[in-house]
């Protein structure tokens, strides 16, 4: 989020303690070529690591975006008292019923990739149209922050993860702040507000355009603050 110029976790932290990482296999972290290990219960148990090596006793708050979302939701069952309130920016597609999910991209990209590689996906990647909440937004097109080895992989693990079970997210009693954007077959609605219905505590904000998203740093501030 903050590569596209669409969210300042700077201004969100400002007079707090900010603690950020990089997910397994991304950016500046390291990972091996294996599924598994970018599965979201495999990103949850990092996020607990990341808060042990840090010596965090006290409740945090917690921002997070696509997989970050999806880390902490099963962090917060593990674990629940290491959280205070939650920032769910675009949930990842969860629960989907019928014989094509949208999910099945994930698989069927790594598959792309396997078969021409990564350098001339990335081409393909960034030629493609944007999603249509960002067709006059150029900064919105980005390359996954992932190394060529690693790629393919991170996608399989991602795409054979589920957010928890319904039943047990509707037990978490943390306030949390929900967005979601519009037209993203991957970071869909439909999930966001499934979340919203069964977790308790929870605020839902649905953007539909780019100047409603660049919203969301001080509705997560203030929500933050409050």
């Amino acid at each position: 989020m903050r590569r596209l110029e669409l969210f300042d976790i700077d201004a969100v932290a400002a007079g707090r303690r900010l603690l950020t990482y990089d997910q397994r296999g991304h950016g500046h972290s390291t990972g091996r070529a294996v599924a598994e290990d970018y599965r979201f219960e495999r990103a949850a148990t990092d996020l607990l690591g990341v808060l042990e090596a840090a010596a965090i006793d006290e409740p945090i708050d917690f921002a997070g975006s696509s997989l970050g979302a999806a880390a902490v939701l099963c962090a917060a069952l593990a674990a629940p008292e290491r959280f205070g309130r939650l920032a769910l920016l675009i949930p990842p597609v969860s629960w989907e019923a019928g014989p094509r999910p949208a999910r099945q991209w994930y698989a069927d990209t790594a598959r792309r990739i396997d078969e021409i590689g990564p350098a001339v996906w990335r081409k393909e990647w960034a030629q493609a149209a944007p999603l249509p909440i960002f067709a006059d937004y150029p900064q919105a097109k980005f390359s996954p922050d992932v190394p060529d080895e690693l790629l393919a992989s991170v996608l399989r693990g991602v795409g054979l993860s589920e957010l928890p079970d319904p039943d047990a997210l509707a037990a978490l009693h943390h306030r949390t702040l929900i967005l979601a954007w519009d037209t993203d077959p991957l970071h869909p609605v439909s999930t966001a507000a499934r979340l919203h219905v069964l977790m308790p505590h929870s605020t839902l904000h649905v953007a539909r355009s780019v100047a409603d998203v660049k919203t969301w740093t001080q509705r997560t501030a203030e929500f933050f603050g409050g």
